[in-house]
């Protein structure tokens, strides 16, 4: 089996709303109805256009098991250092378990570490508890507490 990471393209947007649907803290939250709800697509168009963001698709055998976004953010604290945000984790369901996740994660600790930040950062819902143990174990550290002020909107 060959696991690999791409840029997601247009193509791969319904996927990737499915995917970020099929979860049990986002169902309502996103509608991955056709035809998609067009500020997907503005949103993607940003996330493509930006080169500080990424949105990543992750494949096994050429079949979309994983996605996450990926975020450089510039700096002035630490010496205006940059810091890696990822995003959006998700893996499909039928394949959890198998290392794909750490895999997941470790290819974007790379690419943060190429991109030359400093660190890099993620928030996890505090419901995630298995969420929690998973990123605990590959060595990440509860290190501050994340606050959220919802617009409407």
């Amino acid at each position: 089996m060959s696991l690999h990471f791409r840029d997601a393209t247009l193509a791969d947007l319904p996927a990737i709303i499915a995917m970020l649907a099929d979860d049990v803290n986002s169902a309502g939250r996103e509608d991955p109805g056709l035809p998609l709800d067009p500020r997907y697509q503005a949103a993607f168009a940003d996330i493509d256009a930006s080169p500080d963001q990424r949105l990543i698709v992750a494949e096994l055998d050429d079949a979309m098991i994983g996605t996450m976004q990926l975020t450089f953010i510039p700096g002035i604290a630490f010496r205006g250092a940059w810091r890696g945000q990822i995003e959006a984790v998700r893996i499909a369901s039928n394949v959890r378990g198998g290392g794909h996740g750490t895999a997941m994660i470790e290819w974007a600790v790379d690419q943060c570490r190429a991109r030359g930040c400093r660190m890099v950062q993620l928030m996890s819902m505090t419901s995630r508890t298995d969420a929690h143990r998973f990123y605990e174990k590959m060595g990440w550290v509860r290190s501050h507490y994340g606050f959220k002020l919802k617009l409407e909107g």
